[in-house]
């Protein structure tokens, strides 16, 4: 009996290796693959602004030249731009971490032969208390009263309009994007959808554009292969460690040679030898 539909995978055409240097950006999807990377030795940098959700805030991240907008709010100063990991109790330390990130970007952005980043939500939150500047999207809210803020879903044409000039720029890199499985619950589930939908159809049109851009349907394989609720966590949202690791797996069939998969399967337990803490 088949009691699952598989998503087919063709072999990716260009691997990953432990030669490459890899830029993981966007949603905590990226956070999760990431982390097995690290787990792995892989070089990897992963979310040099902390976590981001929307196209057009990862898209600023990557070409942000200077300091973004700081704001104080209950005790913290927080950049607009970043995650809240970045927020510190004084606007000097808020600058300090927000710089290094910065430095981190650009460096990891230059060095970097293969760029993954995973789009989370269509939906954006517009920051309207500017002065004397027009809104600007956020990578973050960090809980400012709700009236600072516009909410709007991106169409198709704005995230690529947002990505072309990038994809252009570092056109010598190897290109991977790919859709969060996490759904975002709090806008509504049948606002979610459009929002995926969304960033599925601007990654499918930037992928037909671009030869350099490939696609990873983590999306699909979450919706499709583990269609129920064990594979999430409590909170019935994020996958869990299970479909985390099934997804991984994956992942590295497609884009890793044997060679290398053997290779990583020896540094993984390298790397959990590394986490027994001795008894005396």
């Amino acid at each position: 009996m088949k009691l699952q539909t598989i998503v087919d995978i063709m072999p990716s055409a260009w691997k990953i290796g432990y030669e490459d240097k890899i830029l993981m950006l966007g949603s905590c999807f990226s956070d999760a693959i990431g982390e097995q990377m690290e787990q792995r030795y892989l070089q990897v940098t992963r979310n040099p602004f902390g976590t981001l959700y929307n196209p057009l805030s990862i898209a600023q991240a990557m070409q942000m030249p200077a300091m973004p907008p700081l704001v104080e709010h209950d005790g913290l100063w927080h950049s607009m731009a970043h995650h809240g990991a970045f927020s510190r109790p004084t606007k000097e330390e808020a600058e300090k971490a927000v710089r290094s990130s910065i430095e981190t970007m650009q460096r990891a952005l230059e060095e970097a032969t293969v760029i993954i980043v995973t789009f989370g939500t269509a939906w954006v939150y517009e920051w309207s208390v500017v002065s004397g500047q027009q809104s600007v999207v956020v990578g973050n809210c960090h809980k400012l009263p709700a009236e600072c803020f516009t909410r709007r879903r991106l169409t198709a044409e704005e995230i690529i309009a947002a990505w072309q000039p990038i994809i252009e720029r570092y056109s010598n890199k190897r290109w991977l994007f790919t859709v969060s499985p996490i759904r975002h619950v709090k806008d509504g589930l049948h606002e979610n959808q459009l929002s995926k939908a969304t960033l599925l159809q601007a990654v499918e049109m930037m992928s037909n554009q671009y030869s350099a851009v490939s696609y990873f349907p983590s999306y699909e394989i979450m919706l499709d292969e583990l269609r129920d609720y064990r594979f999430y966590a409590d909170d019935l949202v994020h996958p869990s460690s299970l479909a985390v690791n099934y997804i991984w797996e994956r992942f590295i069939d497609c884009f890793c040679t044997p060679q290398t998969r053997n290779e990583m399967s020896i540094q993984h337990k390298r790397w959990k030898q590394t986490q027994h803490r001795p008894l005396h």
